[in-house]
């Protein structure tokens, strides 16, 4: 026999409070990601409980015990990579860390696991160029961007230079100025012709979602989010509506995950801001951390 079930939500449910929400959670979440066996999620939530009261021993067991299940699982060998990473079992760690980047190299999260192994480890990716698509474009955006959320600006400028001119290079750079205070206003290129057409096509799209948002149509709203981080990764909106969408469809932990990570894109709009901790303060209740919840909720100022 095999079941329906939401991965995040259950990670989500054993890393916060415990079983309070889970029928509520199952009954509300229309999309799931996978089928799983009995055997499997047994396995997978005792793994992820041993994870959460730290017996990495034991969970990593068991997370073993799921990839003989399913060898195939890129989510488990993150899950594998993540808890040997606690356990501060570099070596182990990273093999599981590289095998989910060649499983998905593009993977923003997969790559800032990767990241921080080998800074654990005192050495840098380049150690790995043998055994990882350091020349694919779309991680080495996602690493540019990973250094800029942790303040890392040379090592962002770095990457950025290896990309050459291009949006996502001038965009990140402008906001890695920004970062440092840099008063760079005489520095800032021309805009382009086309600069019009792609306000407003933001604005276009920004709307287009607010009114998804209004009809909570979530299953739309993650497709048209995704399809516009691809293009402005270093819009906060996008990410707070993807992280908005996920969070909608039940998918609680990722989004979690998602919103947290778009504070770290945002500059100067409370607006913005108050909007993703109020969907941080809904994923939290949602999994019963009512501490967490109210910590963002305090966050949001009032009268805007």
């Amino acid at each position: 026999m095999k079941k329906h079930f939401n991965f995040w939500v259950v990670l989500a449910l054993f890393l916060g409070t415990g079983y309070t929400c889970y029928a509520q959670e199952e009954e509300s979440a229309e999309v799931y990601l996978e089928e799983y066996t009995d055997e499997f999620q047994e396995t997978f939530f005792e793994a992820v409980m041993q994870k959460s009261i730290q017996n990495y021993d034991k969970a990593i067991n068991l997370f073993l015990e799921c990839k003989q299940l399913d060898v195939s699982s890129d989510v488990i060998d993150y899950q594998l990579a993540k808890t040997y990473f606690l356990d501060k079992q570099y070596i182990q760690a990273q093999e599981y860390a590289i095998e989910t980047l060649k499983a998905k190299s593009g993977d923003f999260w997969y790559l800032e696991n990767l990241v921080n192994i080998v800074e654990a480890q005192g050495s840098s990716l380049e150690s790995l160029k043998e055994r990882l698509p350091l020349e694919n474009s779309k991680l080495k955006e996602n690493l540019a961007l990973i250094y800029f959320k942790k303040a890392k600006y040379e090592k962002a400028q770095k990457v950025l230079r290896e990309m050459g001119d291009t949006k996502f290079a001038h965009e990140l750079a402008l906001k890695i100025q920004d970062s440092l205070n840099k008063k760079n206003s005489s520095r800032v290129e021309p805009a382009k012709e086309n600069a019009p057409k792609e306000d407003d096509l933001l604005a276009q799209n920004i709307a287009k979602m607010e009114e998804l948002l209004g009809t909570s149509d979530f299953g739309a709203l993650e497709k048209l989010a995704e399809e516009a981080l691809e293009a402005y990764p270093l819009q906060a909106f996008f990410h707070y509506a993807y992280g908005a969408a996920l969070n909608g469809k039940s998918d609680t932990a990722k989004a979690i995950e998602v919103l947290e990570g778009a504070l770290d894109f945002l500059f100067d709009d409370d607006a913005l801001a108050n909007k993703i901790y109020k969907e941080l303060s809904v994923a939290y209740t949602k999994i019963g951390n009512s501490s967490k919840a109210t910590e963002y909720l305090n966050k949001i100022k009032p009268g805007l």
